[in-house]
């Protein structure tokens, strides 16, 4: 583990989430240690590089793995991956979560922590959300484009207050650029950002829309509005209070927020498994414990499960 006083970093999924939070943090001076896939060669010899509002930077040498095996243990494992690929996560944590690390799971969905906890334990994870227009443009290339907000608090939610632990984090993001908001209440960040999540995402792919061309039609923001009420009516359901006046917000943020193309339409136009069980399948069923209706939700996720076996079958072998 570091001994030095700020903790170190494993970033596993240094993609458009995992290469820009974890460059601000190595910018900052953390010890980051980032696993990578396909862009491991040329990021071991040509670093990181992003384009930000919050200002370009370059780092011409960073901690390169491409294999959990070779990485050290770590303080704070960040779970940065799609939730398409948690089923490499039994590989992955327990390397770095070795001498007692805690792992911070920063993925769209409803209960994706589950994945992470069973390996190391729910009282040693975090969740997250993350409000962040970023894509990743080419290897070691992060291009981030608006917004890049964190929200994360425990994902045992016992207490009403701050863990230390939380806050220590949040410390070390806020000093390194990065907006950090801690919570005690990870089940509302969660549910705050499934109204953005199923209308912005389902809809970008089964309508071939960026953010701005669904904002821009009159139909088409009757149907985010009508989703946008259907989430919150499940999280209200689900004894999570949501406050109301962000179902207009979400839209209006939507309207400012600059022209953007989700995560999911990305993946569905590149032919990768889109995260439909996260992010529409896990709500639905929690819905459906309180006999809640979210029938346009539901239609559209049966869409999108269309749609994601017909890329499959389309997409080239491996």
């Amino acid at each position: 583990m570091s001994n030095s006083e700020t903790q170190r970093y494993a970033i596993l999924g240094a993609g458009a989430l995992g290469g820009l939070y974890g460059g601000m943090l190595a910018r900052s001076g953390a010890e980051v240690h980032f696993l990578l896939n396909s862009d491991y060669q040329h990021v071991s010899r040509h670093g990181l590089r992003v384009e930000s509002p919050l200002g370009d930077f370059h780092l011409p040498q960073v901690y390169t793995h491409s294999s959990p095996e070779t990485m050290p243990a770590c303080d704070v494992s960040i779970v940065a991956l799609k939730t398409t690929s948690n089923h490499l996560l039994p590989k992955m944590l327990p390397s770095t979560t070795r001498d007692g690390g805690i792992v911070l799971v920063l993925q769209n969905g409803l209960n994706i922590e589950a994945d992470s906890a069973a390996i190391v334990g729910t009282e040693r994870v975090l969740g997250g959300c993350c409000f962040l227009c970023s894509n990743k443009t080419g290897p070691g290339f992060i291009k981030h484009l608006d917004y890049g907000h964190i929200v994360f608090g425990e994902y045992d939610q016992r207490s009403a207050q701050i863990s230390t632990r939380v806050q220590r984090i949040a410390d070390e993001m806020n000093a390194a650029g990065i907006d950090a908001q801690p919570t005690t209440d990870l089940a509302a960040a969660r549910w705050r950002k499934l109204m953005w999540n199923i209308p912005f995402n389902g809809l970008s792919v089964v309508l071939d829309a960026s953010t701005k061309q669904l904002i821009d039609d009159p139909d088409a923001v009757q149907l985010v509005e009508t989703m946008i009420d259907e989430v919150h009516h499940a999280a209200t359901g689900n004894g999570v209070h949501v406050d109301p006046s962000l179902k207009s917000l979400t839209v209006e943020v939507t309207r400012k927020m600059v022209p953007y193309d989700s995560s999911m339409r990305l993946d569905y136009l590149n032919r990768r498994p889109m995260e439909v069980e996260a992010i529409f399948g896990n709500p639905l069923k929690a819905a459906r414990r309180f006999n809640l209706k979210m029938p346009t939700v539901t239609m559209l996720y049966q869409q999108l499960k269309f749609i994601d076996r017909l890329n499959a079958d389309l997409s080239p072998p491996l």
